[in-house]
């Protein structure tokens, strides 16, 4: 089957994107040979059959039409067919991708061009922006069949994802152990990757798990300091982030708190660089939305919260307050700084 003229992806996560292109360049393999790998393959992954391709990554914060219609006109290096892949494509501005779909409608010859647009996927689906869906080089892709939607480790996803992983890992897994892992792992590929590397290193020498392995997996959803920083501005109650410190306490009593105080300057820190017009990676959508908010709060509430998260930070350090009330105080000077 003759190889596609070029390839469009979307979805949320990287890894499973990467793996999905990986598996077209091994189907249409150019010539014999070993090539290199998108990502590091997993320990025990089959060989790649037939040849290699020559491949270029490109970053969309780093993106360039000069330098990109160079790499698709570059005869590859010793005359082998080239992968130019475009990573987080949805970064790059509009007039830019109109620019990019002229030149991908003019594909052909050695190079290939696959391009990933790494989205956020909300209630079943890939949030694609507008300007993104209009594009005639995805418009086209979709007729051809070059074009694919990689939807998140959700589910039943996940837990094929998990068996998977415990096959190249060579553990043996009974249903219940399955369903378990498949439980505590986090919805990213590239996360269960890592957490099953640590079950294999705990396993016994037939593959098979000890009751207490599952100990050994860390993963706790993070609190969406935005997500909580909106709804401290709406008025609403954040009871969703104030059930998840409530359980993090729980299990972690000193962690929570200071793990909540580091994402909360985290946000801080990313809502001050754009009030004073600094330059911020983050898709178009979430720019927009955290743009919006720093203006709303202006210089003098953002930089109150840096003086709450030392006053919460020092409370405890100094053994006046416990986690728990130095959260609490903490919360409610939030919620008086917002009203302001």
């Amino acid at each position: 089957m003759s190889r596609p003229g070029f390839y469009i992806c979307l979805g949320p996560d990287s890894v499973l994107l990467l793996e999905h292109l990986e598996a077209l360049l091994r189907e249409h393999a150019p010539a014999a040979g070993p090539g290199a790998g998108l990502l590091p393959l997993p320990a025990q992954a089959p060989a790649a059959p037939g040849g290699s391709w020559e491949k270029r990554v490109v970053w969309g914060d780093e993106f360039s039409i000069h330098e990109w219609r160079e790499l698709l006109g570059q005869q590859g290096l010793f005359s082998t067919p080239r992968a130019v892949v475009l990573r987080n494509a949805q970064v790059i501005p509009a007039a830019e991708l109109k620019k990019l779909s002229s030149l991908l409608g003019q594909a052909g010859g050695a190079a290939w061009p696959l391009v990933c647009f790494e989205l956020d996927y909300e209630r079943g689906k890939l949030k694609i922006p507008k300007h993104i869906a209009d594009l005639q080089c995805v418009s086209f892709a979709r007729q051809q069949g070059w074009y694919r939607e990689i939807p998140p480790l959700e589910a039943r996803g996940l837990r094929q994802f998990v068996h998977k992983e415990a096959g190249r890992l060579g553990l043996r897994l009974a249903p219940a152990e399955l369903e378990a892992l498949a439980a505590a792992m986090p919805p990213d590929a590239g996360a269960v990757r890592l957490e099953m590397d640590k079950v294999a290193l705990g396993a016994g020498p037939d593959g098979r798990l000890s009751p207490e392995i599952l100990t050994m997996l860390a993963y706790r959803k993070d609190i969406d300091i935005f997500a909580f920083l909106q709804e401290l501005q709406s008025g609403r109650n954040p009871a969703a982030v104030w059930g998840q410190f409530m359980k993090d306490q729980l299990e972690a009593p000193d962690a929570g708190l200071f793990s909540f105080l580091a994402m909360l300057l985290r946000e801080a820190r990313i809502l001050w660089q754009l009030l004073v017009g600094e330059q911020v990676f983050l898709p178009p959508q979430v720019l927009q939305s955290k743009a919006g908010l720093a203006r709303s709060l202006g210089y003098g509430r953002l930089a109150k919260i840096w003086d709450l998260a030392l006053a919460a930070d020092q409370g405890v350090k100094s053994g006046e307050r416990s986690p728990q009330q130095a959260f609490e105080l903490l919360l409610a000077e939030l919620f008086r700084l917002f009203k302001a």
